[in-house]
């Protein structure tokens, strides 16, 4: 599966920090923490993730015992830091520590306990944890070798490692990227974010052992401290609701596809429109009924780890790729993914996947345009059909070397071929060489 990830995955969504950092709506004082704090947070992250292959060299984890480990960056931000504590050990005096070794355990045994999944990788790789990143940091993320978790501004936020799901929100990160590899852009980034929170949601219900109708439904519950009008920073059941601060603002995450929200910021609202597919996930899980974790997780790892979800599907493909793992709760699953506005797309439909049914068939998909409509065809080149014959000819002279793929012109529409014995690729309509324009059109039955 694909491994590659762009960008770090931090816990604090931007936008609520930039509300954090600006002081124009807020009384004058001559130094507020909380801004400070939080422009020291927004420039952490910026160099997190310019640094982020920088990282992944100096800091990558043996795949060996102990299953994890603790360190301690004593308000620095060299990574991982001091040693402190790993698996199999007795608690330390560390709050932070002890709370980064229960909340990593109780992930790593919701992926082995119930999926079957052996660490983040799936061959045990050791998880690293480090605490007391820099100084009033207020984030946590997974930065493609390990988690590391802020102590907060001691205004605002707490120490990150309090709300056990914030571990396995970030942990969750790490089996995505080495999974399907879901981009951390719109749609698909989306469904990044929302895949942690499931399963971060899930590793808490069970180990306060609360089935999906006793349980709460918040992600960073305990975040905030007194005198911060927040029940947490996420509630899955009825998103924008987690706060309404005059610090923080309102939350602005949506529950419903009608209000999604087209943006540039936060890598195409990532944080926002992830509440969406959240939501789709609590009308499952409590319509399933019994332990999240067993019955709509289980469901939503099938769809996470299968073939029918790759770097780039959408809501309405990872709804088809659950609703076919569902089995006898396909009706449940279906009813939550309509509620919250979504329709399931066919499998051929999948973006990023619209592989063919056979080895000799040759399928393109072309999507975008005015309307943002997609449409597929295929043909199989050993068959009887009569466009088999020019396709072969196209397919032989078709060439990907000189066809420049690359992002599309806005309007215009974007083409993903996928060929016998070579790998798929999108191609931008500007960019279309004579025979694979030839190649659609055939296929599209756009002659």
């Amino acid at each position: 599966m694909n491994s590659s990830h762009p960008h770090s995955c931090q816990f604090v969504p931007p936008y609520l920090l930039e509300k954090l950092a600006d002081t124009s709506t807020r009384p004058t004082v001559t130094v507020d923490p909380v801004a400070k704090a939080a422009e020291r947070t927004l420039r952490t992250d910026a160099e997190v993730r310019a640094s982020r292959d920088a990282v992944r060299t100096t800091a990558s984890p043996a795949k060996s015992t102990p299953v994890w480990s603790v360190y301690t960056a004593g308000g620095k931000q060299s990574l991982p830091g001091t040693h402190v504590r790993s698996a199999g050990e007795p608690e330390n005096a560390d709050a932070s520590v002890n709370e980064a070794a229960t909340g990593g355990q109780a992930a790593l045994d919701l992926f082995e306990g119930v999926y079957g999944r052996r660490s983040y990788d799936g061959e045990g790789a050791q998880v690293v944890m480090t605490v007391h990143y820099g100084k009033n940091y207020d984030n946590a993320f997974w930065n493609g070798t390990q988690l590391v978790f802020g102590d907060g501004d001691g205004t605002i936020f707490d120490r990150f490692t309090k709300p056990v799901d914030v571990l396995g929100h970030e942990l969750s990160h790490a089996v995505t990227e080495h999974t399907a590899g879901l981009v951390y852009s719109g749609q698909p980034g989306a469904l990044n974010e929302s895949m942690s929170d499931v399963f971060g949601i899930c590793a808490k219900q069970r180990l306060l052992g609360q089935t999906a109708e006793e349980a709460d439904w918040l992600i960073g519950a305990g975040i905030f401290l007194a005198g911060v009008s927040a029940r947490a920073l996420r509630d899955m059941a009825n998103p924008g609701t987690a706060y309404d601060d005059d610090r923080l603002g309102k939350d602005p995450q949506v529950g419903d596809f009608s209000d999604y929200v087209h943006t540039t910021d936060d890598n195409g609202g990532v944080h926002i429109n992830s509440g969406i597919p959240n939501r789709a996930f609590y009308l499952a899980a409590t319509g399933i009924g019994g332990s999240s974790a067993e019955g709509a997780g289980r469901i939503w790892y099938d769809a996470l780890t299968g073939k029918g979800v790759g770097p780039t599907t959408d809501f309405a493909g990872f709804a088809a790729a659950t609703i076919a793992a569902a089995g006898a709760h396909a009706a449940s699953v279906t009813k939550a993914w309509q509620t919250v506005g979504v329709t399931p797309s066919p499998a051929s439909t999948v973006p990023g996947k619209p592989a063919p049914a056979t080895p000799s068939e040759v399928s393109v998909k072309r999507s975008g345009g005015f309307a943002g409509l997609t449409v597929t065809g295929a043909v199989d080149l050993d068959s009887d059909d009569p466009r088999a014959a020019k396709a072969r000819r196209l397919v032989q002279k078709a060439t990907f070397e000189t066809s420049e793929p690359g992002p599309g012109r806005p309007d215009a529409f974007s083409y993903t071929f996928c060929l016998p014995d070579q790998s798929e690729v999108t191609v931008a309509e500007q960019n279309l060489t004579k025979e694979l324009r030839r190649l659609a059109a055939l296929l599209l039955a756009d002659d």
